[in-house]
């Protein structure tokens, strides 16, 4: 199954670990708007220190959870520059009114082809197809 990964979905699931087992998963083709990637990122870096600073995690180990989940994003996903989907842009931006900022999930979706993985209502009727975490459970199990 090929998605296209919504950014605040993947900061999510890289923290947990059903989300780190569906990421590795072999039936899963994952892909990831450049843009998108260094806002994930970033908002890792952000939970894991608040994280580290609302529960007994050490710095130390939310180092090394940033680390693996930075690898795995590395490893499992594949980054696409904007050039590759920038032609999509206007028709995205029509698609996801409610949120242009996502826009360019949108447009790698339309460049490949492919489903988006989200939770956000924002691209439910974007015209592309969407999957959320437990409906990819389901499918997946």
């Amino acid at each position: 199954m090929r998605l296209v990964v919504d950014s605040n979905i993947l900061v999510a699931e890289l923290l947990r670990k059903r989300g780190r087992d569906l990421i590795i998963s072999e039936r899963l083709q994952l892909f990831l708007a450049e843009k998108m990637k260094n806002e994930v990122e970033y908002e890792l870096q952000k939970r894991i220190a608040i994280i580290v600073s609302k529960t007994n995690l050490t710095q130390e180990l939310g180092a090394l959870q940033l680390e693996a989940a930075l690898k795995l994003i590395d490893s499992k996903i594949m980054t696409f520059p904007l050039s590759f989907y920038q032609s999509f842009e206007e028709e995205a931006k029509k698609r996801i009114p409610r949120d242009p900022n996502d826009w360019q999930t949108v447009a790698l979706s339309l460049a490949l082809s492919a489903a988006i993985w989200t939770e956000d209502y924002d691209f439910f009727g974007c015209g592309c197809a969407t999957w959320t975490t437990q409906s990819l459970l389901l499918q997946l199990t």
